[in-house]
């Protein structure tokens, strides 16, 4: 059970002033294969912005560019008003630090403890902290994933859903501003996936996070979104609030939720 008490943050507003991430014309090709055509959107600060699309429409590759993880073919991505493109590596590392990156295969260090697991990142970056600051950051982190008792186990002997929730935890244990989830519930049962869309709305409560959470979802999109986007053929189809994209008639919409 999870130790913050789960909000209702429904349809609420949000800031519509300066994005958090504003991208203008993203493409990126891999060979002569186009995937993202001209993607534009905006993420607005403490939102939850859901992006939804087939396999293979380029919502991976779309947070991989935020990053850098991989090099965009043209467009302009900015960051709390940064042109991420332009960034040196000293620039590149900074904005890496305030950005929360959950990968889909969890990418948990499988010969360190939950603890140390936890631990490396902030000795790494936060290296003015004392051994009790991060003794207890790691503690209170794993306490709001409600995972305490597995600080000294192996990820070996954690389930799918417990692999995934500690992953979250080594995220927000460095207080991003910014989460970007890659198919947060891909690979889960349908109880886990429901309590990792909890988790997803307590971050944002709790964090006070800007996140885009990618996935073919639709429960989970249902459950987090604040607003969506779709992808298809590379570019952004429709952009709406959830009952715009429950009340669509057009035919692709309706092939997603219904």
């Amino acid at each position: 059970m999870f130790i913050m008490e789960k909000l209702d943050i429904g349809m609420k507003d949000h800031k519509k002033d300066e994005p958090v991430i504003e991208i203008n014309y993203l493409r990126k090709s891999f060979g002569n294969q186009p995937v993202l055509k001209g993607v534009s959107l905006n993420l607005y600060d403490g939102e939850n912005l859901v992006v939804l699309g087939k396999s293979g429409s380029g919502k991976s590759v779309l947070i991989k560019c935020i990053v850098r993880l991989l090099e965009s073919d043209g467009g302009v991505i900015k960051v709390n008003g940064d042109d991420v493109s332009e960034l040196d590596r000293n620039g590149l590392g900074e904005l890496r630090k305030k950005i929360g990156f959950l990968f889909q295969s969890g990418a948990l260090y499988d010969s360190m403890t939950v603890k140390q697991n936890l631990e490396f990142p902030l000795k790494r970056i936060k290296k003015n902290m004392t051994k009790k600051e991060i003794d207890d950051k790691i503690l209170v982190t794993l306490e709001n994933v409600g995972l305490a008792d597995a600080l000294n186990k192996m990820p070996s002997q954690l389930s799918g859903g417990m692999r995934k929730r500690i992953s979250l935890a080594r995220t927000i244990v460095m207080d991003p501003a910014i989460m970007l989830y890659d198919e947060p519930t891909t690979g889960l049962d349908p109880v886990t996936s429901d309590e990792i869309s909890t988790l997803i709305n307590e971050v944002q409560n709790i964090y006070k996070t800007s996140s885009i959470i990618i996935t073919h979802d639709i429960k989970c999109a249902r459950a987090t979104a604040n607003r969506l986007i779709m992808l298809y053929d590379g570019e952004c189809y429709l952009e709406g609030s959830l009952d715009d994209f429950e009340n669509s008639s057009d035919g692709l919409i309706k092939s997603f939720f219904n």
